[in-house]
């Protein structure tokens, strides 16, 4: 079940509002979330919720221990059984298939590749379990009482599946005693509403465009037309390929952001207030900038329980550089077990490190213009390594975006398709950038001032999100194309 379905939107959510509306009590309030959140999650996973539940329960005792015995051997003892459960577990579902057929393809061993489906989430509720264990460890977070306290907090259905990465410390007294306000409903609706809108409008309509252009992932993961495939994509014309990882690259913003979205509006309807997951990263002026912009909540995981524990800066330039590889070789390997995943991550490390050591000073320098035209060329190139697991897809695209599959530069497909989404293209691109809050801003300021911009700003701020839902909901109705992108993550 994602955020879009029709199912999720006319019945399972409302339902779930309306019940808990009629619950004083936050104990019982949780229990029911809980028990849709078990529910939310079974529905595509009726097997690994058993998964979800047993991780849980392992790091809620070990958490218990760590309490028990805080400060002594037995902590620290508890803290690494408590991490290598999590981590072998997600190396066992996520990664055992990786492993093995690189093992395979170096030494003959094993003969048969284990086919294990990847759990759904696996790697977000994993990693918020360890920042629960750890930050127990650490003193920064107290220890669930209640093991159903601790469940709710992996399974919220608001971000269980594909994050924001929500820290048990951030979260800790809201589930356990939290108010449930007027104008965070109202938040919360307006929140939502935008985030489905950005999902069934805008980031649909890109994935569509994307599949047309660059293939589906089904097709690319068909080896039987990896020769068929390669064909197709040598003889796309350039301007027809720029197009394809244009929409991707606005696609994969739209429908991460819009989940983050959905999920940070949930959780306000319910008196949960998660942190940022996105802060307009595609308006950043250097590759740094935007990943303190870009998913905000994993690359503050790795900060803080990779980089900084590894010795961060402090331990001399070598060990920096390091440090930073360790971190974006994890980062991309987190996104995914294949190569190209790891060639993204490694990918940033190198422009990093260049704009640390080298460039750091000589980009302020630059017009802001230029800072982002330079900002986005990277990201825009790096998300092709991300968008395809074999090199020799990767490799086809790039020749063939400078012309050098004799493909040419344009042709009546191209142009046809570059008119027809013309306005569609300029609207996506407006929907990622910060024009409507700061639109929003104008409208609360100029409403202080005048009775008149006041009346306006609460209809705009009423009528808005029910027009949104009800053109997501229009658009989703026979739309078979509803996929989010990081739930493969």
């Amino acid at each position: 079940m994602v955020f879009s379905d029709i199912f999720f939107l006319l019945f399972f959510l409302p339902l779930q509002l309306y019940i808990c509306s009629y619950v004083e009590e936050t104990k019982k309030r949780n229990i029911i979330l809980l028990c849709f959140s078990l529910f939310f999650y079974a529905w595509g996973e009726p097997v690994y919720v058993f998964l979800l539940v047993g991780m849980t329960f392992i790091d809620w005792v070990l958490s218990l221990v760590i309490r028990a015995y805080q400060g002594t051997k037995t902590a620290k003892a508890a803290l690494g059984g408590a991490v290598a459960v999590s981590i072998g577990l997600l190396c066992i579902f996520k990664y055992s298939g990786f492993f093995a057929e690189n093992l395979q393809a170096i030494f003959g061993v094993p003969k048969t590749i284990p086919q294990i489906p990847l759990p759904i989430g696996i790697s977000f509720y994993t990693f918020q379990l360890l920042t629960y264990v750890v930050d127990v460890y650490r003193g920064q977070a107290k220890c669930a009482k209640k093991f159903y306290e601790l469940l709710l907090y992996a399974s919220l259905f608001h971000q269980c599946i594909a994050g924001p990465i929500v820290r048990y410390s951030d979260v800790q007294h809201e589930i356990r005693l939290r108010r449930k306000t007027m104008t965070d409903m109202a938040k919360g609706v307006q929140r939502f509403s935008v985030g489905l809108a950005k999902k069934a409008l805008l980031a649909n309509t890109c994935g569509s465009l994307v599949d047309m252009i660059l293939l589906s992932d089904a097709q690319l993961s068909d080896m039987s037309k990896f020769s068929e495939n390669l064909s197709v994509l040598s003889g796309r014309p350039a301007l027809l390929l720029w197009l394809g990882v244009l929409f991707y690259t606005l696609q994969i913003y739209l429908d991460f952001s819009a989940y983050s979205d959905m999920a940070i509006g949930m959780g306000l309807m319910e008196g949960f207030h998660y942190k940022e997951n996105f802060d307009y990263p595609y308006v950043t002026t250097s590759i740094t900038e935007f990943w303190r912009c870009w998913h905000i909540s994993l690359s503050s995981f790795f900060r803080d329980y990779v980089y900084i524990p590894l010795g961060g800066n402090r331990k001399g330039k070598a060990r920096t550089i390091l440090n930073l590889f360790v971190v974006w070789l994890l980062t991309g390997f987190w996104h995914g077990a294949s190569w190209n995943f790891i060639l993204w991550g490694l990918y940033y490390f190198v422009f990093l490190v260049i704009e640390k050591e080298f460039l750091a000073k000589k980009l302020k320098k630059l017009p802001g213009f230029v800072r982002h035209i330079y900002t986005m060329g990277i990201v825009f190139f790096g998300w092709i390594l991300f968008r395809f697991s074999k090199t020799a897809y990767i490799g086809t695209v790039l020749k063939g975006m400078f012309g050098l599959n004799q493909n040419g530069f344009a042709g009546y497909e191209a142009v046809t398709l570059l008119k027809n989404n013309l306005v569609f293209l300029v609207v996506a691109i407006l929907a990622v950038t910060p024009l409507v809050r700061n639109v929003r801003k104008y409208l609360e300021t100029q409403a202080k001032y005048s009775k008149k911009m006041m009346r306006f700003k609460g209809v705009v701020f009423t009528a808005a999100p029910v027009v949104l839902v009800l053109l997501s909901i229009l658009s989703l109705v026979g739309n078979s194309y509803n996929p989010f992108l990081y739930f493969q993550f």
